[in-house]
């Protein structure tokens, strides 16, 4: 399909996806009523419906975004537990966002145990925060210095193993 400049044609392609249940255009159009885009009046409530329907299909990046409304409470009353849920979802299926998000959850909650253990994965997925926390974790005396060096041995693996020509083409088009 070529580029759609217009938002009414790019709004008609997404709905027509999401009458199909598509889950990622379902959560395509959430973040579009969540934010009040393509033409469409900003309706949290509207967007938590769809975002939940989403996830429900298996979106995780739906899952991601209902954990992050939840807990912070932006257009709708904070729930962390429901926060922490939808994380924990998107994380089992490798949403190193979601996973980082449960570490600093954890970490704020002074379980730094549990935290280091999330934050690990996805450092080991490439996630520099979750590496950053680490490392002041480290500092603070609540991981190990083995502890931080296996965060950043796995980042570096992690972060090897996605370079290609066509990332480094992409960031280097992105950034014109």
């Amino acid at each position: 399909t070529p580029f759609e400049t217009d938002e009414a044609s790019s709004l008609a392609r997404i709905q027509k996806r999401v009458k199909k249940k598509d889950e990622e255009a379902i959560n395509h159009l959430a973040e579009r009523y969540y934010h009040g885009q393509l033409g469409l009046v900003k309706n949290v409530p509207r967007a938590i419906e769809l975002w939940t329907e989403a996830a429900e299909l298996g979106s995780i990046d739906a899952h991601y975004s209902l954990g992050v409304v939840f807990y912070t409470g932006k257009g709708v009353e904070e729930d962390k537990p429901r926060d922490i849920h939808h994380w924990q979802q998107a994380a089992l299926q490798g949403h190193a966002d979601s996973r980082h998000n449960l570490g600093a959850v954890e970490r704020k909650n002074g379980n730094y145990e549990l935290a280091l253990q999330h934050l690990m994965i996805s450092a080991k997925m490439g996630y520099e925060d979750s590496l950053n926390c680490i490392k002041d974790m480290f500092k603070d005396g609540h991981t190990t210095k083995a502890q931080y060096a296996e965060a950043l041995l796995g980042y570096r693996d992690a972060v090897e193993e996605m370079k290609s020509h066509q990332r480094e083409e992409a960031k280097r088009l992105w950034k014109v």
